[in-house]
C-alpha cells in the first residue's frame, strides 16, 4: 500500500501501484488509485452526517419529554451524552433549553455543534469534489447554507421539534443520495467505515450515560415514568418499533441496553455497527490489497469477541460504565489505526512514540482530558473525544475541486 510505505504523507495513492502481483493471492480488484487525503475525507464526511443526525435526535427528545414533565435528567444529559462538560460550562451557568440549543445547534465556536459539524462535513465534501456527484456536493450546500441561516429564533423550545425533524430529514436525504450516487470503490468502503464508527461511538455514549442515569429510584421498574424514559432512550436512537418487535410486551433498563449493544439485526446496535465496519475493512484488505487493515481487524475481532462472550446481565454485574469506557477506548484506537495506515502524515510530523501495531509510525497526536488531537494542518474537525486537523490541501496537493468550480461558491 502505497500511503504506508514508510509514512511519505496524506498525499499519496491507495492502491498497488499495479507493479506486481500478491503470491499465491487473486490480483486485487483494480479500480483508480484512491488518493489518502480522498480517504480520509470520505471517513469524515460519513461520521460528521452520522453525528449531525445524532445530535438532532437527542435534542429532539429530551425537549420532548423535558416539556411533557418526564425528562428528568433533563438537558444535562445531552452534555453529558458528548463529553462537552467543560467547554459547556465555560460558556453557560445551566443547562437548560436555551443553553443547551444554543450550545449544540448555533454556536459556531463550538466544534461539536451542528453549525460547525455542517461546515466541517461540506469542507470534506469540497475535497472530495472530484469523487462526489453534482448532487450529492447540492445538497451538502444547501443544508449547509439553510444552518447558516438560523437564528436565535429558530431554535425555541416551540420550534426546535421541526428544526430537529428538518435535520433528520436532510442527513436521511443525504444519505440516499450517496447510496444511489456514490461510486463503489475503495470510497465507498471508507465511507463506510467513517459512518458505523461514529455509530458504534454514539450508541455507548447514549447508554453509557442513560442507564446510570435512568436506573429506577422512587418510581421503581415498570412504572409509567421508566418506562417513558426507556422508550425516549429508544427513541433517541431510533430503535424503538424495533425494540417492540422483538420485545412487544416488556420494557426493562437491561433488555433496552442488550438490544442497543448486542442486537445483531438493528441498524445501530454496538454489534451490528462494529459488524459493518468490519466488512469494510476486509474489503480493503481483501479486494483492493490494502494489508495494512490486519491489524486493525485483529483488533476488531477482538471487540467483536467481547459481545458475543458475554450475555447483558454479565456485562451489567461485572460493570457497564467500565465496559462501554472500554469500548469507547477501543474505537479511538480503531480510528486511529485507520488514519496511521491509510493516510499517516508526513515524516516530520510524526512524533516518536510506541506504534499500535507493534511497528508502524503513529501520526502526530497529544493525550489529553478531553481525548486524542490529530494534526495535519490548520482546519480542526471535532470528534467528541478526538479532534482531527486538516491541512492547506489547496497549497499541499493543488485544488481538489472540478475544472469551473470556484471553490468559495455556495449553492
Amino acid at each position: 500500500m502505497s500511503a504506508a510505505n514508510g509514512g511519505g504523507g496524506v498525499g499519496v495513492s491507495i492502491g498497488n501501484g499495479g507493479s506486481g502481483r500478491y503470491p499465491d493471492e487473486m490480483e486485487p480488484i483494480r479500480s483508480s488509485d484512491l488518493l489518502s487525503r480522498y480517504a480520509e475525507s470520505t471517513v469524515w464526511l460519513a461520521r460528521y452526517m452520522e453525528r449531525i443526525e445524532n445530535l438532532a435526535r437527542v435534542l429532539d427528545v429530551t425537549e420532548t419529554f423535558v416539556r411533557t414533565g418526564q425528562g428528568r435528567d433533563g438537558w444535562a444529559s445531552v452534555v453529558q451524552i458528548n463529553a462537552d462538560d467543560e467547554p459547556f460550562t465555560g460558556r453557560h451557568a445551566q443547562p437548560d433549553a436555551a443553553s443547551v440549543t444554543d450550545f449544540y445547534v448555533l454556536d459556531t465556536s463550538h466544534g461539536n455543534s451542528i453549525s460547525s459539524i455542517v461546515n466541517m462535513a461540506r469542507e470534506n465534501a469540497r475535497t472530495l469534489r472530484p469523487l462526489i456527484s453534482t448532487e450529492m456536493w447540492t445538497h451538502i450546500n444547501v443544508f449547509h447554507n439553510w444552518i447558516r441561516r438560523l437564528g436565535p429564533n429558530d431554535v425555541r423550545p416551540s420550534h426546535l421539534s421541526a428544526l430537529c425533524a428538518r435535520v433528520k430529514q436532510e442527513c436521511q436525504t443525504h444519505y440516499g443520495i450517496t447510496e444511489g450516487t456514490f461510486y463503489r470503490d475503495q470510497g465507498w468502503c471508507f465511507y463506510m467505515i467513517g459512518k458505523y464508527l461514529e455509530r458504534a461511538d454514539q450508541i455507548t455514549r447514549l447508554v453509557d450515560i442513560k442507564y446510570h442515569t435512568l436506573l429506577p429510584g422512587e418510581a421503581g421498574i415498570g412504572s409509567e415514568v421508566d418506562v417513558s424514559q426507556w422508550s425516549a432512550v429508544l427513541r433517541a436512537a431510533a430503535g424503538y418499533h424495533a425494540f417492540r418487535r422483538t420485545m412487544p410486551r416488556v420494557l426493562q433498563p437491561k433488555d433496552v441496553a442488550g438490544f442497543l449493544l448486542l442486537n445483531n439485526a438493528f441498524p445501530r446496535s454496538l454489534a451490528l455497527t462494529l459488524r459493518q465496519v468490519y466488512w469494510a475493512l476486509g474489503q480493503l484488505r481483501t479486494d483492493y490489497g490494502l494489508r495494512r487493515s490486519g491489524i486493525i481487524l485483529e483488533r476488531l475481532d477482538e471487540l467483536r469477541a467481547s459481545l458475543v462472550d458475554q450475555t447483558i446481565e454479565q456485562i451489567i454485574v461485572r460493570g457497564l460504565h467500565e465496559f462501554l469506557d472500554w469500548v469507547q477506548l477501543e474505537l479511538r484506537q480503531i480510528q486511529e489505526g485507520v488514519a496511521s495506515a491509510f493516510w499517516p502524515p508526513p515524516p516530520e510530523l510524526l512524533v516518536p512514540q510506541q506504534a499500535l501495531d507493534g511497528g508502524a509510525s503513529t501520526m502526530a497526536q497529544t493525550q489529553g482530558e478531553g481525548g486524542m488531537s490529530q494534526t495535519m494542518g490548520t482546519m480542526k474537525q471535532s470528534m467528541g473525544s478526538m479532534t482531527q486537523t486538516l491541512g492547506d490541501m489547496s497549497q499541499t496537493f493543488g485544488n481538489p475541486s472540478k475544472p469551473g468550480d470556484d471553490p468559495n461558491q455556495q449553492s
